[in-house]
């Protein structure tokens, strides 16, 4: 179970800053529905090539600064 839970908002600020961080991402590669936490993780994991700590990691970082631009 992921160690973190986002709203549509939160996902919103992540995801931008996933964009800028992997370039090779598609705004269509990243998608996002309230509750599916773990399968957002696993779609991360196989398109960044990195595993699950390292995405979850990743996020909770990018919440703990939702408005900066470093991911």
């Amino acid at each position: 179970m992921a160690s973190f839970t986002l709203t549509p908002q939160t996902w919103e600020r992540v995801r931008i800053k996933f964009l800028r961080k992997y370039r090779e991402l598609a705004q269509a590669d990243l998608s996002f529905s309230p509750g599916q936490e773990d399968q957002l993780v696993k779609q991360l994991m196989d398109l960044v090539k990195r595993d699950q700590a390292y995405i979850e990691f990743t996020i909770r970082k990018a919440l703990a600064d939702a408005d900066g631009n470093r991911l």
